[in-house]
């Protein structure tokens, strides 16, 4: 336990790090946004990654995750957190705040269902912590607080390695590789226009928040459900009409059913099949000498 907590520690060190040494660099770039945000694909393709192999990041990204289930080891998910963070963050250059910033989201989904696990409820005062609400009792203890800890580690080490390909991976080169693997077509295609189609949204989506912000949609309770009602019966209207809008603009590039994507091999260096196959090897031996 006192393994995990320094590795912890020192996944923290890493990211304190980045983030002062890339203040130090960026300081004199301001970035004054108004609730637009950046999607992913704009981390992958300013990664300094992005130009690896796409069926390579996909395929150990895809090995460790299933690593981290199967192994099921609390020290494998610290080595696999620090190991994710630092190509995203070192090797891929992206700013560390914003990398906490993007883990954050599913990190508070994890939180949110993994303590369903750590609790329970009885008539009785059984267990370790118990607290009393009139009616019965709150309880947990040491064990399912421990069982809980280690859970999340595994599922946030998992999440880590889908970060690592998604931040450093655009979505057209995701699509390429599962087109390679022989998955359907019909999959691909729509993997690709959903994927297009949210960002799309999410845009139409920004722009009617800061139109209504800048008008006091906002001000208050009342207000600002009347907002979001309003925005919530617009954006079926507004998608609808983009949806008409992109078939008509794929029709007018001789759409006949096919979507064809602009697809590049890249070479993978040894060196990095070396590190890689060196690394899943390291993960077995730490699982087999911790378990």
């Amino acid at each position: 336990m006192k393994k995990i907590i320094i590795g912890a520690i020192f996944l923290m060190v890493i990211f304190i790090y980045k983030w002062k040494q890339e203040k130090g660099i960026h300081h004199h770039k301001t970035r004054h946004k108004h609730g637009e945000g950046f999607s992913i694909d704009f981390y992958a393709y300013t990664s300094k990654i992005r130009h690896w192999n796409a069926t390579f990041k996909v395929s150990i990204s895809a090995m460790i995750l299933i690593l981290c289930i199967v192994l099921d080891n609390p020290y494998v998910s610290v080595v696999v957190i620090m190991a994710m963070a630092y190509l995203t963050i070192m090797k891929g250059e992206l700013l560390g705040t914003e990398y906490l910033s993007i883990l954050s989201i599913p990190f508070i989904f994890i939180l949110l269902g993994t303590v369903t696990i750590a609790i329970d409820f009885s008539k009785q005062p059984i267990g370790q912590y118990n607290l009393y609400l009139g009616f019965c009792y709150v309880f947990t203890s040491q064990a399912k607080l421990k069982e809980v800890g280690f859970l999340i580690l595994k599922v946030f080490a998992a999440i880590s390695a889908l970060q690592m390909m998604t931040l450093s991976t655009p979505s057209s080169e995701i699509i390429y590789v599962f087109r390679k693997a022989h998955v359907p077509k019909l999959i691909v295609e729509l993997m690709n226009l959903i994927y297009r189609y949210i960002f799309i949204l999410l845009d139409v989506y920004t722009k009617m928040r800061n139109s209504a912000e800048s008008r006091l949609g906002y001000g208050d309770f009342k207000t600002s459900c009347y907002t979001f009602g309003s925005i919530a019966s617009n954006m079926l209207v507004v998608s609808l009409q983009k949806a008409n809008t992109y078939y008509d603009a794929m029709e007018a590039r001789c759409y006949d059913g096919d979507l064809i994507f602009l697809e590049q091999d890249k070479k993978v260096e040894a060196i990095q099949i070396v590190v890689a196959v060196a690394f899943i090897i390291f993960l077995i031996l730490l699982w087999s000498f911790t378990r």
